[in-house]
């Protein structure tokens, strides 16, 4: 959901009735059958258990995009999230002002069917199969209400670091466990080939996860990822909340970023 600056986008948000409820179209009840079809498929021995956990306990309609209000149900009797319908992109100071209050965006749009394969916008499958199923864990779901409330007071130049944080963790990251890797971050969960990649591909690097090294690890939206970041235990998320991020931040400044293992963008 991190988009700064704003562009433009061909799609545009649903909005809820006076009850709460969105109504969607046949067609767009198709697509998340079968984003949902697909995914789900691939998650049994990649997806991490807490992950597995928390998609059990959300119960999300494999026929038709599930209705916020009933996630919302969920989130709040396990961790005191809800979801928060935003347009399909948000700036930086909505997103954090978000997830300091405990709301998740969710852009309540679903991709059409030329897009099918690869959105670079985070549509509603992305936000709700992708990360409201660790919302209900509640080492993720804190580590995610400090990471917002650094952003809300951080300045521009600072919420580029943090932006890094969330990419290589909520969007990107993997998990160590005995069993081999497994992946918990949304942006790998909510994609068929990068949960292939991320996993199976000798291309990436893997690196354990430091945060310092993680603030300074320039990273592209567009494409797969070069490398990820490897969590120790899922609990290390605990322990980064209780860390001194802004001090990494000023740290990660001196240090200058790491060379981009990735082309430039023209």
């Amino acid at each position: 959901m991190l988009s700064a600056p704003l562009k433009k986008t061909q799609y545009v948000s649903r909005q809820s009735d006076e009850n709460g409820i969105i109504h969607w179209s046949n067609d767009e009840n198709e697509i998340w059958q079968q984003l949902y079809k697909r995914q789900v498929a691939l998650l049994p021995g990649r997806a991490c258990e807490q992950y597995m956990q928390g998609l059990d306990l959300l119960k999300l309609s494999q026929d038709r995009i599930p209705q916020l209000k009933d996630i919302d149900e969920v989130l709040m009797r396990e961790t005191g999230w809800k979801t928060a319908e935003v347009p399909a992109l948000i700036n930086f100071t909505d997103f954090f002002t978000l997830l300091a209050n405990k709301q998740f965006p969710v852009a309540t749009f679903i991709r059409n069917k030329e897009d099918f394969d690869y959105l670079q916008e985070p549509d509603v499958f992305h936000e709700i199969f992708g990360h409201c199923p660790l919302l209900t864990n509640p080492a993720f779901a804190n580590f995610t209400h400090t990471y917002g409330k650094l952003g809300l007071a951080a300045n521009k130049e600072d919420r580029g670091y943090l932006a890094r944080l969330y990419w290589f963790t909520v969007e990107f990251g993997l998990l160590k466990t005995a069993d081999g890797l497994r992946i918990y971050g949304g942006g790998i969960l909510s994609s068929p080939g990068e949960t292939h990649y991320a996993l199976e591909s000798e291309i990436p690097f893997r690196y354990d996860l430091k945060p310092i090294d993680v603030l300074r690890t320039p990273y592209r939206i567009d494409i797969m990822q070069p490398l990820y970041f490897l969590l120790e235990d899922f609990d290390n998320l605990i322990d980064m909340a209780e860390m001194d991020i802004m001090a990494l931040v000023e740290e990660a400044k001196k240090l200058a970023l790491f060379a981009p293992k990735f082309t430039p963008k023209n």
